[in-house]
């Protein structure tokens, strides 16, 4: 596959309009945000695309236009397909893992609790980068859709629980499309069962109402705190699928790079 350039891409319209309020928004926030890159297999009238952001792969169009080997760039990825595309990814890593999911569409308005005493629940801002960086190593996913720490601080797109100048909690667009927004949401471990990240969540689900959008939500089948949070955010289920965790290639080529 070939990388696309901004005036190559593909019009969204074509690829990605009848899909679920999850991938639609990942497609376009990873035109609009930096973070994300697209790929084709022709530049010209392509008959396969491929969107990355973050660990998150989309595959659409026809599995016959690629190689197995086209994938390669792609291990270690989430990925999600029609099931047309299974037997190439079959074949194109050593490992594919299927991961039940559940996807949510925020339905019922809902308070934002009160913070516990001592913290603050407020909009990130640009100063706050420091204090994404210093999260804890496996809580930096949150930030990855919009490049870095700084990126999401910046970005409008989050809020947090604060306790005096640390992050205790955070909530944040995870993929921001042109009608709904998927969001993510982390709480260090030892504030959890505190409601920070509810508070978190209903506030930033204000903002995006505000915005027009409608907040969107996706987790694991078998994350059950995820899917009270959700539930107790006011969100509601609106269909379950499958995506697949690739392995390693099922060959390697010298130099293959993404």
């Amino acid at each position: 596959m070939i990388e696309l350039s901004p005036d190559q891409l593909p019009d969204l319209s074509h690829w990605f309009t009848a899909d679920s309020p999850e991938s639609t928004a990942l497609a376009e926030h990873a035109l609009v945000s930096g973070a994300g890159r697209w790929w084709a297999d022709r530049a010209v009238d392509p008959r396969a695309v491929a969107v990355a952001c973050a660990d998150h792969l989309l595959l659409r169009g026809e599995p016959t236009a690629l190689a197995p080997i086209a994938l390669a760039p792609f291990a270690a990825h989430y990925v999600q397909a029609p099931a047309r595309f299974l037997p190439l990814l079959g074949n194109a890593f050593d490992l594919l893992v299927p991961w039940e999911r559940m996807a949510y569409v925020h339905r019922v308005p809902m308070s934002t609790p009160r913070p516990p005493h001592g913290v603050t629940v407020r909009r990130l801002t640009p100063g706050d980068a420091p204090a994404l960086i210093s999260l804890a190593a496996d809580m930096a996913w949150v930030h990855a859709s919009w490049g870095s720490p700084a990126d999401l601080a910046a970005s409008g797109h989050g809020w947090a629980a604060f306790q005096k100048d640390r992050v205790l909690a955070v909530a944040c667009t995870y993929f921001r499309g042109s009608r709904y927004e998927d969001i993510a949401c982390v709480t260090v471990p030892e504030h959890r069962r505190r409601r920070l990240a509810l508070a978190c969540v209903t506030a930033l689900c204000r903002d995006i109402a505000a915005r027009g959008h409608t907040p969107s939500w996706t987790c694991s089948r078998d994350n059950r705190p995820s899917r009270l949070l959700a539930w107790n955010a006011g969100f509601r289920l609106e269909h379950e699928y499958v995506h697949y965790l690739t392995g390693h290639p099922a060959r390697r080529v010298a130099g293959l790079s993404v």
